[in-house]
């Protein structure tokens, strides 16, 4: 009797996850059914979220499917991590994501591991780093930048968003390769960093060369890049200015979703940005910035978010 129910019980625990497993299965393969909510971790109208917005308005091109984007500010991405954390790993949550929100992770000894909490789906773009300067003050080339830094012995002030973020990290190897000092000034965002600038109250703002299209007052004193940007040909490179070991500061872009998504939906996804990526309007749209535009898929991506990580944690001693 004993035996018969225990083979009953078993049977019974077997078809439920049977069932279970084959809705689960069959709810990907339908996916979506419901809308996507994009969660992004700048504030509305910041970059990303212009980005994001972009990115989901050429989608409707190509998918039925409803996206709505949600602004998480905070923490340089934390805040934005913590909750798809947070949700269940079934698709329905995407991640707007940035190569800041890895050093953002470092810098504040989160407990997040980008690792093990995220599947990096799709990497969109990769833009160079670089030196921006106001032309209206007497630094504005590179060899004046570092004029100014050594007769300021370390009080010359670089100017960027969040202290500990990607920007932070680029100027602090900038200053070592470059053998100069200087001292970060933190800004709730490149936009009032930026002002900032062209208020006189730094020398510099480290960002990304699209950042000084229609803004005159800028010039980029150099580029973290081997060879110079078509975009910018006038603008030199760190390398060949004798600075070494920076040309490969760049930021990315792209998006992920928690760990545990199923593959076909992220199958699905690989299909849509694929489509973006070589989009007309999104060309037309990033392109003359000076961005890379790319689609990398999961084990790509989650190869250099890994490398990343393990950078970061090497140049910030944590």
């Amino acid at each position: 009797m004993k035996k018969t129910l225990l083979f009953v019980l078993l049977v019974a625990a077997l078809s439920v996850s049977l069932f279970a497993n084959g809705k689960g299965e069959s709810q990907a393969a339908n996916f979506p059914t419901k809308p996507i909510h994009v969660i992004v971790y700048t504030g509305p109208g910041g970059a990303g979220d212009i980005l994001t917005r972009k990115a989901m308005d050429i989608a409707a091109k190509y998918t039925k499917a409803t996206f709505v984007v949600e602004n998480k500010p905070g923490a340089g991405g934390i805040v934005t991590m913590e909750y798809v954390k947070s949700v269940p790993a079934d698709g329905y949550t995407l991640m707007y994501v940035t190569k800041s929100n890895i050093s953002k992770l470092v810098s504040t000894s989160s407990a997040i591991n980008p690792t093990k909490e995220f599947d990096w789906i799709s990497m969109m773009q990769i833009d160079p780093e670089c030196v921006i300067t106001n032309n209206k003050t007497n630094v504005v080339t590179w060899a004046q930048v570092v004029a100014d830094a050594k007769a300021k012995n370390g009080k010359q002030l670089w100017l960027g968003p969040a202290a500990g973020g990607l920007d932070n990290v680029t100027a602090m190897r900038i200053w070592k390769a470059a053998g100069i000092k200087a001292t970060w000034v933190p800004f709730a965002s490149g936009g009032k960093a930026k002002a900032a600038l062209l208020g006189k109250q730094g020398a510099t703002y480290t960002g990304n060369p699209g950042e000084i299209i229609g803004k005159p007052d800028f010039s980029i004193a150099a580029v973290c890049l081997d060879k110079r940007l078509p975009q910018f040909p006038d603008v030199p490179t760190f390398k060949e200015l004798g600075v070494k070991g920076v040309s490969g500061e760049i930021i990315w872009r792209g998006f992920a979703v928690k760990k545990g998504t199923p593959d076909s939906v992220i199958a699905w996804y690989n299909d849509l940005f694929e489509k973006i990526s070589k989009d007309p309007d999104w060309i037309k749209a990033y392109a003359p910035k000076g961005n890379q535009l790319v689609h990398y898929t999961k084990d790509k991506f989650n190869k250099m978010v890994a490398d990343d990580y393990a950078g970061y944690k090497m140049t910030l001693g944590k």
